[in-house]
């Protein structure tokens, strides 16, 4: 079941759903809540500097980012740019607490930032008792626009699901056979968490079998 802005509003007064800052009346959706850009970006990096010389990074699903990216923090009044192709990403004004055992929260882009010429590619799944800032990753998707973005422009909506069944934070905060990587993560810092390496190892190996070892 999605909730309505009355719902959402009783889960605010109830402090079951928190933001900070607290979101503002043009924030309000009948059925969902913008989410504002922040002041903190991500550009990915292209080379390193090691002792064998200029390295090309290569990017590794299987590793954590590490220094891939330049952060890049902007007071309020300044603008981002956005070249033909460029991909950032930003972080989320608000920082979202869920502390409601049976509130579970999905992100999608809003239109009208689709129809500026970003993809804001994500649909991304906002756990119960979930509390953080939230990563989202932008892209200009034009080959010859600059497109330049506000910090405290709406960005995303995120709508809010009831689940069926209540989950415990202990339970909520697993995923898969390890811990939830990204529980409160800050605007500040981009943590780039790779999976279990009991995971990583038997992917690298190739080794499927062993991966189908551990029972659902």
């Amino acid at each position: 079941m999605i909730l309505t802005r009355h719902e959402i509003s009783k889960l605010i007064e109830q402090k079951k759903l928190c933001f900070e800052p607290m979101i503002d009346a043009f924030q309000n959706q009948p059925h969902a809540v913008d989410l504002r850009l922040g002041t903190v970006f991500y550009l990915p990096k292209i080379w390193k500097l090691t002792k064998a010389g200029r390295e090309v990074l290569t990017v590794d699903v299987t590793e954590s980012a590490g220094d891939n990216f330049e952060k890049i923090e902007l007071a309020p009044g300044q603008f981002f740019e956005l070249a033909p192709g460029e991909s950032v990403i930003a972080s989320t004004l608000e920082k979202i607490s869920l502390h409601a055992d049976d509130v579970m929260g999905v992100l999608y882009p809003r239109s009208s930032i689709n129809r500026r010429g970003l993809a804001v590619d994500m649909t991304g799944i906002v756990d119960a008792h979930y509390s953080g800032h939230l990563m989202i990753p932008v892209l200009n998707k034009t080959s010859s626009q600059v497109i330049r973005i506000y910090p405290g422009e709406r960005i995303c909506q995120i709508v809010f699901q009831r689940l069926e069944t209540r989950l415990q934070k202990e339970d909520a905060l697993r995923h898969g056979a390890g811990l939830a990587k990204y529980n409160g993560a800050n605007a500040k810092e981009l943590g780039s968490q790779k999976d279990t390496e009991e995971e990583v190892v038997l992917i690298k190996k190739g080794d499927f079998e062993g991966l189908k070892k551990h029972k659902f």
